[in-house]
C-alpha cells in the first residue's frame, strides 16, 4: 500500500511502531522492521553508548530501514543526532519539537525527520522549519497526551501542513488504517499493540495486565510527574493519585537518584535536561522534579516485570486487544484487513466507477 509516507521513508507498509521507553529496544524495532513496516528505537533510557550499539544491533538484525526517536531538549541531543548520522538511521523521530538547527543538520545528512505533536500549530511550526513529516497523536494514545481525540485532532494537522502526516492514538487493525487514510494521513502508528506482541520484550506477566484490561481500566493521571499521562490502572496508580504533594516530591528525589545511577549522567547533566525540560515545557520546578518518576517506574514494570512497583503506560485501545502475535503475523493481519475493508466500502466495487485509490476513484 503505497502512500507520501511509504515513499519518504521506504517501507512497504504505512505503519509505524513507536518508540516507547524500555521497550522499543532492538528485538521489537527489527522484528518490525523486517515486517515491513518502520520501526523506531526508544533512546531516551539510553546512554549514548547504549544507543549507538542498539542501533548498530539492530542494523545486525534487519536491512529494512529504521528510526530512533529522541528527546529534543536533552543536553546530549547533538551527540545522538551525531550517532544517527554516522550509524546510517533513516528517520529521527522526536518526542519534543526539534530546533531548526538540528532539523537542519540531520536534512543535510539525509535523515527523515518526524517530530511528534500534539497540537496544529506544534505541526505548523515543525513543517515551517523543514521537518520531513508529523506524527500527531490524539487523546487516547498511551503515555503522555492531550485531550483532544485523534478524530478530530488529524483532520486540523493534515489540513495545516503539506507534509506527510501520521496518524496515532486509537489503532490497532485495518479498519483503523483506512480510516487514518481517509482522514487524509499517510499512515498510523502504534505503541500499545506493538509492545504486546511476542517480539515485546516486556514480561509476559505484564502483558498479561494489559490483555485483560478493559478500556474503562484505562485511565490519565497528572500524579506521576505532573502532566497527563494515559496508563492502566492499578492499586499503585490509585496510591499515586491519594498522595499528597510532599510524599510525590521525596519520590522523585529517590527516583532522580535511581535515574541518575542508571543512565550514568553526573547530576551537573541531570541539571542541564532539567533546566532545557523546565524552558521547553514551561513547567514549574515541581513538575520538573516530578518528571524523575516517569523513567524509573516505567522500568519497574516494563523492565523488571513489577506492575506493583510501577506504572504500564497504555492507550485506550489496550482494552479492545486480546493476543499477542509477532510483529510479521500483524502487520500482515492488518494489511489484509485494510484491503478487505477498503474492497468493502459501499460503491467501490460498482459498475462503471474506477477502484479506490484510483485517478477519480474514492
Amino acid at each position: 500500500m503505497r502512500t507520501a509516507f511509504t515513499d519518504l521513508v521506504g517501507v512497504r507498509h504505512p505503519l509505524v511502531q513507536t518508540g516507547m521507553g524500555w521497550v522499543a529496544g532492538p528485538r521489537l524495532v527489527s522484528a518490525t522492521a523486517n515486517a515491513g513496516a518502520l520501526g523506531i528505537l526508544a533512546s531516551a533510557t539510553m546512554t549514548v553508548p547504549e544507543l549507538r550499539a542498539a542501533v548498530r544491533e539492530v542494523a545486525s538484525r534487519t536491512e529494512a530501514p529504521f528510526g530512533v526517536n529522541l528527546r529534543a531538549d536533552a543536553g546530549d541531543a547533538a551527540e545522538r543526532v551525531r550517532v544517527i548520522i554516522e550509524e546510517g538511521v533513516r528517520v529521527a523521530s522526536f518526542a519534543l519539537a526539534p530546533s531548526r538547527e538540528l532539523i537542519a543538520r540531520l536534512k543535510e545528512a539525509g535523515v527523515v525527520v518526524m517530530p511528534s505533536i500534539g497540537a496544529r500549530r506544534h505541526a505548523e511550526k515543525v513543517a515551517a522549519w523543514g521537518a520531513d513529516a508529523v506524527l500527531v497523536q490524539g487523546g487516547e494514545g498511551g503515555g503522555h497526551t492531550g485531550e483532544v481525540a485523534t478524530s478530530v485532532l488529524l483532520p486540523q494537522v493534515v489540513d495545516a501542513v503539506d507534509i506527510p502526516v501520521i496518524a496515532a492514538g486509537g489503532f490497532r487493525d485495518g479498519r483503523g488504517l483506512i480510516a487514518a487514510l481517509a482522514f487524509g494521513a499517510s499512515g498510523v502508528a502504534m505503541g500499545t499493540r506493538f509492545l504486546l506482541t511476542s517480539d515485546s520484550t516486556v514480561p509476559d506477566a505484564v502483558k498479561e495486565r494489559y490483555l485483560a484490561a478493559s478500556v474503562k481500566d484505562i485511565v490519565v493521571t497528572t500524579k506521576v510527574d505532573g502532566l497527563p499521562h494515559r496508563m492502566l490502572r492499578t492499586d499503585l496508580v490509585n496510591s499515586l493519585e491519594q498522595s499528597g504533594r510532599s510524599a510525590g516530591l521525596l519520590r522523585a528525589v529517590r527516583h532522580a537518584v535511581a535515574f541518575r545511577e542508571q543512565s550514568g549522567m553526573s547530576w551537573s547533566q541531570l541539571l542541564r535536561d532539567a533546566l532545557a525540560m523546565k524552558r521547553g515545557k514551561d513547567l514549574t520546578w515541581g513538575q520538573v522534579l516530578l518528571a524523575a518518576n516517569t523513567p524509573m517506574l516505567l522500568r519497574a514494570a516494563m523492565v523488571e516485570g513489577r506492575p506493583d512497583l510501577g506504572v504500564m503506560a497504555s492507550g485506550q485501545i489496550a482494552g479492545l486487544i486480546e493476543d499477542l502475535p509477532s510483529c510479521a503475523e500483524l502487520v500482515d493481519r492488518i494489511m489484509t484487513e485494510a484491503y478487505g475493508t477498503l474492497a468493502g466500502l459501499p460503491g467501490a466495487g460498482a459498475p462503471g466507477r474506477p477502484p479506490v485509490g484510483a485517478p477519480g476513484g474514492g
